[in-house]
């Protein structure tokens, strides 16, 4: 087949992107498919202090935080910190601790001269921690079992400073909340990925756990206060190395979260991870955004190929192919992580995902302010 100019440059370009595609694939993330899951500990290594940082969270601690104070394990405190709650907070937390004696509470004072965001409120309950190991939640949160505790405890190997958990969105429903939870899966799949391969970079605030000497000893979120986000993953994106970091990811273990019900609340949350990721070190970066250009020159190059006649039966191959190939890892994974019934929709949530990772990589362009809470 005599091809043109224009339709081998098109291929060869297609052909690279396809063929980083397959990097990723089965050099990453296939990684974490092949992970095998270890038992949780049935004893305790040492105690535990777990934080909870509240921002008018009065429903979702009525509902979530018992679940957390019973857990199965003999010593342990919840710090709860309320960070300037208006909505009935204050009045749930003294019932729970009138119930609880293992639950402490902090409260952040509505003055001007404290900082407001929720890395000050992290910082606080940090502080107030008597234990060594710190285990972060949030209030709309709630653990698969009564072992999420003794699963996300201070691991054997003593150089472990931090453990990556896992967080699966709720499922509610609609081709939103497939979104959502389709994107957290991916998301998840990357950073626990990359950890297996020696490369962490990022955590997840809802189900993650450090040593409280290596958050003073790196003067805890000095360098990057004035980023509203980033309490979890630009702390281990500045932390964590190959030699202190460990994965968690038994279904015991997993922390379920409430997923946001309208797009505009989504969106603002996904401006929000948007900005702190400027924020990650250099490697991490290019890598990160290697991937998100790639996929997208891959279904950019594929359209073009499919418009010449020349080219559409290589181009319909080859997506074929990919499509195939990463058919026997991602649903794999699906199962693992907790959403077995996203395998049946991959193809389709898949390239969904990317038309909206590129409309909310264009929004954060143009919408700069955002906060937490």
């Amino acid at each position: 087949m005599n091809l043109s100019i224009i339709a081998l440059v098109l291929l060869g370009t297609f052909l690279f992107c396809f063929l980083v595609q397959l990097y990723f694939t089965l050099f990453v993330h296939l990684k974490l498919a092949r992970f095998s899951v270890p038992e949780v500990s049935p004893a305790a290594a040492g105690p535990v202090t777990v934080i909870i940082c509240a921002r008018n969270e009065a429903e979702n601690l009525e509902a979530n935080l018992p679940a957390i104070l019973t857990q199965d394990y003999p010593d342990f405190e919840v710090v709860v910190v309320n960070d300037r709650s208006w909505d009935g907070t204050k009045e749930v937390l003294r019932a729970f601790e009138a119930q609880y004696s293992n639950l402490k509470v902090v409260t952040v004072p509505e003055t001007a001269r404290y900082i407001a965001g929720k890395k000050f409120a992290v910082t606080m309950g940090i502080k107030a921690a008597k234990h060594e190991w710190l285990v972060f939640t949030d209030a709309d949160c709630k653990p698969e079992s009564s072992n999420w505790l003794m699963g996300m405890q201070q691991p054997e190997d003593a150089a472990v400073e931090i453990v990556l958990g896992y967080s699966p969105y709720t499922r509610t429903g609609g081709l939103l909340n497939a979104l959502i939870r389709f994107e957290t899966f991916f998301t998840a799949v990357n950073y626990l990925s990359f950890a297996i391969k020696g490369m962490p970079y990022m955590g997840v605030g809802r189900n993650m756990a450090y040593k409280k000497a290596l958050f003073f000893k790196n003067k805890g979120f000095a360098t990057h206060m004035h980023i509203p986000s980033g309490d979890d993953d630009l702390f281990v994106n500045a932390n964590a190395h190959a030699g202190n970091t460990a994965i968690q990811i038994h279904p015991d273990t997993f922390m379920h979260t409430d997923p946001k019900r309208t797009w505009g609340a989504y969106l603002k949350q996904k401006k929000r991870h948007f900005g702190a990721g400027k924020m990650y070190k250099a490697r991490h970066k290019f890598i990160l955004s290697a991937q998100i250009i790639v996929q997208f020159l891959f279904y950019v190059l594929l359209t073009a190929m499919f418009c010449l006649r020349e080219t559409q039966l290589i181009a319909a191959g080859l997506f074929i192919l990919s499509i195939l190939i990463r058919a026997l890892v991602y649903p794999r994974l699906l199962i693992k992580l907790g959403y077995p019934g996203l395998r049946w929709w991959f193809p389709l949530l898949d390239i969904l995902l990317f038309i909206f990772l590129v409309f909310n990589g264009i929004l954060s362009i143009f919408v700069k302010k955002v906060q937490w809470k």
